[in-house]
């Protein structure tokens, strides 16, 4: 099982796109397109050398969140001064009577929902309406 894992890391990290360097004079090389004849190329800037990318991906970014940023996100909108706020809801949670609201597309759900966060920063309570 331990060998999947790793055979699997492994895998992926190979798919990604890594830094390619010059065979001439070891700078790195940047990507440039030739548009006559629609192929992507990895230049060097120092001494002309360029090549054939082997892959049409150029960058590639892959952002891994874990639940807790997620969560300290929604706590921290509450001290956020350019979102609105309202005085007409009380929290559930503390009973404080001030929350900065929001609109955004629940998980799994079609639409826009509106988000309160109880602005007690001891509190941070969530809900929605």
């Amino acid at each position: 099982m331990a060998f999947m894992r790793t055979h699997g890391i492994a895998a992926a990290a190979a798919a990604m796109s890594t830094m390619k360097f010059c065979r001439e004079c070891n700078n790195i090389l940047y990507p440039k397109e030739e548009k006559d004849r629609r192929l992507l190329l990895f230049a060097c800037r120092n001494c002309e050398h360029q090549e054939v990318s082997e892959s049409k991906c150029v960058y590639r970014n892959e952002v891994a969140h874990a639940a807790g940023e997620r969560t300290q996100v929604l706590q921290d909108v509450a001290s956020d001064p350019t979102l609105p706020r309202t005085k007409t809801v009380r929290c559930g949670a503390c009973g404080h009577g001030e929350a900065v609201f929001f609109q955004a597309t629940a998980r799994g759900e079609e639409g826009m929902t509106l988000f309160f966060v109880c602005c007690n920063l001891t509190c941070a309570h969530r809900w929605r309406e």
